[in-house]
């Protein structure tokens, strides 16, 4: 037995070495971050803070490269397919990414191999909102009003497979009520047809949400986060009302998966650093958004957690995309 454990460590210390080595000379050259969504959004504008703190402490270039479609799966799949050197990082919201793991039939990479998750430097909650018009002050009331009006209420979302759409399914599944699903081509326009009243019922990023609920055109009801927020201090968590409801627009900082270990543990490291900087705080504050100070074992946990729940409502819903 003895000899076999010398004779393993012998076979390790050369792979260990490789990786020690690697991260020494880590980064020689620009970083690329893959982006999975548009410029301007909530994700992109924490990126570019995240990059630009990155570079700082690498002494390299960290360059946003937006790669939006299908949900984020398209970004993802070229951080999947990149050579594992830590040289392609991605910045993606980690609800999206579990979704996909079981909305589509199939994808060309496996979400919980391929991708080696490192941080999550940004996670706000969503908020459930309503326009003022339709009557209702509280989740309980909204309950009481979607059973009497069964099938009749809607809730619009940012598109079908979207983590607002699957929220808002999450909700019919647990307060057993019946509510007709609209999908729009994204959060702004679905947080418009709320406001407007063509839609009943929605939920939103809260930073999506922040202008219209303090202009009072949407009346806040509730958030998604385990406890209330303290932008809306006022507002009751949806969980005082249905036990474990919770969930949020939570961006996660990855790299390609089987990059070295010392580098990934590098890169942990400077990304936990940098969201204690005054200016991401203060990037973060200003999105209502916060960071989480996860260890990477703890972060790559969480997003296996996210792909087996959201599994169950993807198929609770009955959702398949080809």
């Amino acid at each position: 037995m003895k000899r076999h454990k010398i004779v393993w460590a012998a076979m390790c210390l050369p792979l260990i070495s490789l990786s020690l080595a690697h991260a020494q000379g880590y980064p020689n050259r620009p970083i690329r971050m893959v982006v999975p969504w548009p410029p301007g959004g909530v994700t992109d504008v924490i990126s570019r803070g995240l990059a630009l703190s990155l570079g700082e402490a690498l002494g390299q270039q960290v360059v946003i490269d937006n790669r939006p479609g299908a949900a984020g799966t398209i970004g993802v799949g070229i951080v999947a397919k990149a050579p594992a050197d830590g040289y392609t990082v991605m910045m993606t919201d980690v609800p999206s990414h579990a979704i996909s793991a079981t909305l589509y039939r199939t994808l060309p990479y496996d979400p919980l191999k391929d991708v080696e998750p490192l941080s999550l430097p940004s996670r706000s909650p969503l908020v459930l909102v309503v326009p003022a018009k339709l009557g209702v002050k509280s989740i309980p009331q909204l309950i009481d009003l979607a059973k009497q009006r069964a099938g009749k209420l809607s809730f619009a979302s940012s598109g079908a497979g979207s983590i607002t759409h699957l929220t808002a399914e999450r909700f019919k599944r647990d307060a057993k009520v019946d509510l007709l699903h609209v999908p729009y081509k994204g959060g702004a326009p679905a947080t418009a047809a709320i406001v407007a009243g063509e839609s009943d019922i929605g939920f939103a990023c809260i930073s999506a949400a922040v202008p219209h609920i303090k202009a009072g055109r949407l009346l806040l009801l509730g958030v998604t986060a385990p406890k209330r927020s303290p932008v809306f201090p006022d507002a009751p968590a949806v969980a005082e009302v249905i036990p474990g409801f919770e969930m949020g627009c939570n961006t996660g900082f990855f790299t390609t998966g089987g990059a070295p270990g010392a580098v990934a543990a590098r890169l942990h490291a400077l990304a936990i650093k940098a969201v204690e900087q005054p200016r991401m705080k203060e990037l973060l504050a200003a999105n209502s958004a916060e960071a989480a100070p996860f260890t990477q074992a703890q972060f790559k946990q969480y997003v296996a957690n996210e792909v087996r729940d959201w599994g169950t409502v993807v198929r609770a819903a009955g959702l398949k995309v080809d």
